[in-house]
């Protein structure tokens, strides 16, 4: 299988390896990871091995793309600080379950990772979890945001807020800025995260006494919503509440402005990605989206995360790059906790972080395994996220 390497060989300067290679073994997690000391003071002999499944191509490859440059500033900071050096393999699970099962295989078995970060999305989050819950590699999952995606087994985490934990409050602080009475909901059928968001859009409407006048399914390759929203716009809705990922939401948006609708749109966690802004333009411009992180936030970790990432990379970040970025910072954090880069070291310190300070804010993971931390609700307003007052 080809992969992607990104590794780094001295800890005081980033080489990065982004090259095509055969799988003929790697890492290990079975010796050489007991290191001494703790916290800054760890030391640990061996670089410890992190594989990374994240969707660079497909359908979600834009979110893939923000992960992998959020992990590389990450590694790049993590090994200048000496004491733990990680050497990280990303794979593409090119936005195909099959496929992620298949990387998933890969970096248990021949990379021997002692921890896996992704898949990008929840769809192939529950196909490939199952590989490392049975091999006993732990999981960090850095945007997948369905409910049950932790309760698949005890060694997979997550840094991402669930749509449980979101949509309830960006319905509510919608219905407070736009008194929302009735509303349309669409969502796309085949996809986990926009299936499971329409479910908890449906739930947190209900809870605000919101009439949902109708709801229209979708597929995740249409790119024509033009009859849907016809229908819609035949409703008088106040608003329209959408669930699906950017490549439908993009064309979503943009046609409901052509044809006259002007309701304020509210979109689930798909929604957060710059594209939105960038390809729909001025039809984006009003868009409200609950987010686990915004890059308004003035917290020491969030200013120097803006800063260095657009040293790095030229362009500023988004949420799904905050998120990996704060993955792999968690996983020094559970490394370090007791010095160890082995699986189940890693597991146990996973499981005890506890108001951690990170760009998304101060992080615990609970006792199901889940993120806690504070939430955001945004709206497009001058072609960027802001908070919504």
């Amino acid at each position: 299988m080809q992969h992607r390497a990104l590794a780094l060989f001295a800890a005081t300067a980033l080489t990065v390896s982004l090259t095509a290679c055969t799988s003929e073994g790697g890492g290990t997690a079975d010796g050489g990871l007991e290191g001494e000391g703790t916290g800054d003071d760890c030391t640990i002999g061996s670089p410890v091995p992190v594989g990374a499944a994240l969707s660079l191509t497909g359908a979600a490859g834009s979110y893939g793309e923000s992960q992998q440059k959020g992990l590389e500033l990450a590694l790049e900071q993590l090994n200048a600080k000496g004491g733990v050096e990680y050497e990280l393999t990303v794979e593409d699970d090119q936005t195909d379950p099959r496929q992620g099962i298949a990387v998933f295989e890969q970096l248990t078995a021949d990379d021997g990772a002692s921890v896996i970060i992704g898949p990008t999305l929840s769809t192939g989050a529950f196909q490939a979890q199952p590989i490392a819950q049975e091999e006993g590699v732990p999981v960090l999952a850095i945007s997948n945001t369905v409910d049950g995606i932790t309760a698949q087994g005890d060694y997979i985490f997550r840094d991402s807020l669930t749509e449980s934990q979101v949509i309830p409050q960006t319905v509510a602080a919608a219905t407070a800025e736009y008194g929302l009475e009735k509303v349309v909901l669409m969502y796309a059928n085949d996809d986990a995260l926009a299936e499971a968001g329409g479910e908890v859009f449906t739930g947190a409407l209900d809870a605000e006494g919101i009439e949902v006048a109708d709801t229209l399914a979708f597929s995740v390759a249409d790119t024509d919503f033009r009859a849907l929203l016809t229908e819609a716009k035949a409703a008088e809705p106040d608003a329209l509440v959408v669930s699906s990922l950017i490549e439908a939401a993009i064309p979503l948006v943009t046609q409901a402005r052509e044809l006259g609708l002007d309701v304020p749109i509210i979109g689930g966690n798909g929604f957060n990605n710059p594209k939105l802004m960038a390809d729909a333009g001025d039809a984006a411009e009003g868009v409200v989206v609950g987010a686990a992180w915004n890059s308004g936030s003035d917290t020491p970790e969030n200013t120097a995360f803006l800063a260095d990432f657009e040293e790095m990379h030229g362009t500023r970040p988004d949420q799904f790059a905050a998120q990996a970025y704060t993955g792999l910072m968690l996983i020094d954090t559970a490394v370090r906790a007791s010095c160890s880069g082995e699986r189940d070291a890693i597991k146990e310190g996973l499981a005890g972080i506890e108001g951690v300070p990170t760009v998304l804010g101060e992080l615990t993971i609970n006792d199901e395994r889940d993120a806690e931390h504070e939430a955001v609700v945004q709206v497009v307003d001058g072609g960027e996220f802001a908070v919504l007052d």
